[in-house]
This record gives C-alpha cells, sequence and structure tokens, in this order.
C-alpha cells in the first residue's frame, strides 16, 4: 500500500473527447486509487472544446477582450472535472472537482498567457486526507487581482507539474493519445521513433519547437523540483512511455528529435539611421497591449548605422493574430515587414551547436534540395529554420533523416 504517496495524473482533451474515452480514464484512476495512492486528476476540455469556443466567440468578437476570453475557455476543463468526479462517484470512488482557483493555484495577471506564481494546495490536501480523489481544472489559475486567468495552449501540463511539484508526489503521469515522445511527429513522419527518456532541457526546446506533447512551462516547473514526468497513453496504459527526467550526457553530441511549429509570422523592424529604437520598442510595446506573445526576438545595427529588429509570433498562441496584424500594419506602415506564410523546423539535442558544422550541413542540406531558408535561430540545444510552408514536411523529413546520421 502507498497510503502517504501522492500521485498526480493529467489527462488531455483526446483521451476525454467521448464517453469510450472516459471509461478507459476512469480504469486508469481507479487502478491508481485502489494501489493506495492518493490520487490527483487534472483535466482538459474535452476533444475540441476549446477550439469550438474560440470559433463561436469570433463571431461575434474577432479581437475578443482577454479577461473575456479567459472566462469563456476556462468553462471547458471545468466541465470535464465534474464529469470525471462524477463518474467516479458512481463507481464508489468518493471525489471532488475543482476549479484552478480553488485548488489554490495563484498566478500573474496576463490573460490568455498567465505564469504561476505559487500554488497554495490546502482544499487539494484536505481533501486527499478526508479519503477523496481530487479532479483539478487544468490550464486556469485566479490572479493576485482576484480575476480567472488561463496558462496558455496546452497550460494543464503546466498545472499538473506544478500542483505534482506543491504536494511533494510521488509521480506525475501525463496521458495523451500518444504512447510518448517520438523523435518526430508520427502523424507526418510515421517511421518516426519513440524515445526512452529525454532531459530536461531537450523536452523543453522541443516543446519550444512545436512538439504537442509536453507545454514548455511544465518542463521547466520539472526540473526545478526535479520532478519525473512519465508521457503515456491513454489507451495503452502498461506501456512505458517516456520518461522525462535530469540525466548527464558527458560530453557527447547527440541529436535526440526534430519538432515543427507550422504557420509562424516573421517581422522586421526598422529604424533608418537612428541612434535610438523607439520604433522597435513601440512595436513590442503595441504587441503588448494586444496581448501578443513574442519570441525569438533580435536587434542588429544594419547599412548605414540604421537599427533592425527582429521577432516571431505564433499563430497558435496567439488566439487574435488576425486583427493585429492588421492594426500594426496601419499603425507602423513602412517600418514593419511581415514575412506570413512560413514555418519553423527546428533539431534538438545536447551540444549540436557547440561548433558550426552541423548548421553548415543542415543549411547545404536544404539548399541542395532546392528549400529557401527564411531566417534561422540558435539556442544552447536547438537550431531552428524558418522555410515556405508548403515545404516544412519535406524540410521535417530531411531534418529527421539527418538527425539520424
Amino acid at each position: 500500500m502507498n497510503d502517504d504517496k501522492i500521485i498526480v495524473l493529467k489527462f488531455g482533451g483526446s483521451s476525454l473527447k467521448n464517453s469510450d474515452c472516459i471509461k478507459k480514464v476512469l480504469d486508469i484512476i481507479m487502478e491508481r486509487v485502489n494501489l493506495g495512492f492518493k490520487t490527483v486528476v487534472v483535466v482538459s476540455a474535452q476533444g475540441k472544446t476549446t477550439e469550438a469556443l474560440l470559433k463561436e466567440a469570433a463571431e461575434f468578437a474577432p479581437n475578443g477582450n482577454p479577461r473575456e476570453i479567459d472566462m469563456l475557455l476556462t468553462t471547458g476543463e471545468r466541465a470535464s472535472a465534474a464529469i470525471v468526479a462524477m463518474a467516479l462517484e458512481s463507481k464508489g470512488i468518493p471525489s471532488i472537482s475543482l476549479t484552478g482557483s480553488q485548488a489554490g493555484i495563484i498566478t500573474d495577471d496576463n490573460h490568455t498567457n498567465a505564469r504561476i506564481i505559487e500554488i497554495r494546495p490546502s482544499r487539494v490536501l484536505s481533501s486527499l486526507s478526508e479519503g477523496k480523489t481530487v479532479i483539478v481544472s487544468g490550464f486556469q489559475g485566479v490572479s493576485f487581482k482576484k480575476e480567472i486567468t488561463t496558462l496558455g495552449r496546452g497550460g494543464s501540463d503546466t498545472t499538473a507539474v506544478a500542483l505534482a511539484a506543491a504536494l511533494d508526489a510521488e509521480r506525475c503521469e501525463i496521458f495523451s493519445d500518444i504512447d510518448g515522445v517520438y523523435d518526430a511527429d508520427p502523424a507526418i513522419l510515421p517511421y518516426a521513433e519513440k524515445k526512452d527518456s529525454l532531459s530536461y532541457r531537450e523536452m523543453q526546446e522541443l516543446s519550444e519547437a512545436g512538439a504537442k506533447v509536453l507545454h514548455s512551462r511544465a518542463v521547466e516547473f520539472a526540473k526545478e523540483h526535479n520532478i519525473a514526468i512519465h508521457c503515456k497513453s491513454t489507451f495503452e496504459p502498461n506501456n512505458p512511455g517516456t520518461v522525462i527526467h535530469g540525466f548527464e550526457n558527458k560530453g557527447k553530441i547527440r541529436k535526440s528529435a526534430v519538432a515543427y511549429e507550422k504557420n509562424v509570422i516573421l517581422f522586421h523592424t526598422y529604424e533608418p539611421e537612428s541612434e535610438n529604437l523607439s520604433t522597435i520598442a513601440n512595436v513590442l510595446s503595441f504587441c503588448a497591449e494586444k496581448n501578443i506573445a513574442v519570441k525569438q526576438i533580435s536587434f542588429h545595427r544594419g547599412y548605414k548605422n540604421s537599427m533592425t529588429g527582429s521577432f516571431i509570433i505564433s499563430k497558435k498562441e496567439n488566439y487574435s493574430f488576425a486583427p493585429f496584424i492588421s492594426e500594426l500594419k496601419e499603425k507602423f506602415s513602412s517600418a514593419v515587414e511581415v514575412f506570413d506564410d512560413l514555418s519553423a523546423v527546428s533539431i534538438i539535442g545536447d551540444g549540436i551547436t557547440d561548433k558550426p558544422d552541423i548548421l553548415l550541413e543542415i543549411t547545404s542540406l536544404f539548399r541542395q534540395n532546392d528549400i529557401r531558408i527564411a531566417g534561422f535561430h540558435t539556442s544552447s540545444f536547438r537550431i531552428s529554420l524558418l522555410v515556405q510552408t508548403n515545404l516544412f514536411e519535406k524540410a521535417l523529413a530531411l531534418l529527421h533523416d539527418y538527425s539520424r546520421r
């Protein structure tokens, strides 16, 4: 028996999309309960509920107020939590559903993309001590201003790992419709291979590069608190899946996996013959005002001492990007150039940017296969390249073949 051991389980939308799937979820939860674990379950909205809610909202408010978007979207996870709690009760498992705020998840006040500041899990702990299984609505919390917030796309992963840390859980298991993390998306490259394990940093880079298995902030939490994450399939629960944890690579270059992010937008800003960054700063301030998440920002001095800045936004991470782009072009005119119809492909691994050889080999490979690179970005664990969206699958396949050499 594990009377004092807490386990956190998370089930994504694909695991809850219909009654047959929910029955499998209930079986997994009851197995953990019967093993004696005090069980906390984090749930996402069922199936494509979030997308449906956004589509409905866009009919009336194409550039919806972020606060109201959060109020709307959190209903999906709350519905899932109540359904799972009632289903467990009907099977004799005492249960209670909690919203993110009831579970003590305190965030900043950044609507639609909030960060967790603190977890106050007193109600979760008291419910567990009463012998109840606790079902928590993922993806949401409450700000220090008492406003309902959401944690961004895939934020239920972050809810689960943050709760595991706050509760000092024995383990954290993330369930989806995929039996682990693959070295490429098997939906695009059917010959992709599953990884038995990945380091925190490799998984975080994969997530930031577009891999849909785990949210990058969840991995960040896990690394900070040294929590192993077990990525498993709801439909093959006995499959060991992939473990995300810390381990030593001992200095070897390791090309672990490739990932992609379809539909990103590249922006260039220009500040002619200027010594300050007023235009670039104004553009970024405008992004912040419109609640647009920006990444991969860079500045450099260009031709005739002019300043050039560039940054990327992801369509999937920003709910109202179309009205934003129109307003941006109107407000800044020729000072901003927008490159649409791009996607990013990335290779991830320890040490891959220690020498320029790998980047040079990849750019040569793409050039030989008539794939034009619109830009690239590197970090210590990742090389990301921007290509035309109609060529991203070809680019991904080439990058995957290269990663196996």
